[in-house]
C-alpha cells in the first residue's frame, strides 16, 4: 500500500509541512493527519504498516486478504483521524486492536461467502439430477413434444423450459417468476399426464 495515493479533498487543505515527521510522536502525527497532512500518514504507515499487515496476514491466513486490511485500516484513518483517542492508549495498540477485529470480520464474511457458494453448487447438482431423473423416459423428443400440447398452459410451459432449454428447477422458476415449489409440482404434475398419455399412444401403436 502506499499511504501517499490516498486521496481526500477537503475545502481548504493545509500547506504547512512538518519540518521532521520522523522525530514527532505518533499523536502528533495523527493531529497533522486531521490536517490533511499525507507525509504525516506516510510517516505513521512507515512506523506501523509492517505490523498491522503481519497481524492481519496472520489472522486471516491470506497475502491479499491482508493486504485489503492493511489498506482499509489506513484509509479509515486517513478519514476518521478522531476516532483515535490518545488518552486511551498508543496508536500501534489501536491500530493492532482494529486490525484484529476487521481481519476476524473479514474472516467470517468470507467463510459466509463460501457457504453460500457450496450450497447453491449442491443445490444445482441436486436440481440437475432430479430434473434428469423426471425426463429419463421421456427419450422420443418428437412425442414428447405432441404430448405436451395434452397439458394445461403453466405444466406445458414449465416443462418446456426444463425438459428442452435445460433449465433447473430455480433457473425455471426464476424464469416464469414462480415459487420453486410451484414449478416442482407443476412439472411432475404434467409429466404423471404425459407418461399416460405416450403410454396409452404405445399401446395404440402396438
Amino acid at each position: 500500500m502506499q499511504a501517499e495515493s490516498i486521496q481526500r479533498n477537503p475545502q481548504h487543505r493545509s500547506k504547512d509541512t512538518e519540518p521532521q515527521l520522523h522525530e514527532i510522536s505518533d499523536a502528533a502525527l495523527v493531529v497533522a493527519v486531521a490536517r490533511y497532512n499525507q507525509d504525516a500518514l506516510a510517516e505513521i504507515f512507515r512506523r506501523h504498516g509492517g505490523a498491522v499487515h503481519t497481524l492481519a496476514k496472520r489472522v486471516t491466513r491470506d497475502q491479499a486478504l491482508a493486504e485489503e486490511v492493511t489498506q482499509e485500516l489506513f484509509v479509515r484513518l486517513w478519514n476518521e483521524p478522531e476516532r483515535y483517542d490518545a488518552g486511551r492508549g498508543t496508536l500501534r495498540t489501536y491500530l493492532l486492536m482494529q486490525t484484529h477485529r476487521r481481519s476476524v470480520d473479514v474472516i467470517r464474511s468470507e467463510e459466509a461467502r463460501k457457504r453460500r457458494e457450496q450450497n447453491d453448487s449442491a443445490a444445482v447438482t441436486s436440481t440437475s439430477y432430479d430434473i434428469d431423473h423426471e425426463f429419463g423416459d421421456l427419450a422420443d423428443r418428437e412425442a414428447v413434444r405432441e404430448a405436451l400440447q395434452t397439458l394445461p398452459r403453466d405444466e406445458r410451459k414449465a416443462i418446456e423450459l426444463a425438459f428442452f432449454d435445460g433449465l433447473t428447477y430455480r433457473e425455471v422458476a426464476q424464469r416464469l417468476e414462480q415459487p420453486e415449489g410451484t414449478v416442482k409440482t407443476r412439472i411432475r404434475s404434467g409429466l404423471k399426464r404425459m407418461n399416460v398419455t405416450l403410454s396409452q399412444w404405445r399401446a395404440v401403436e402396438a
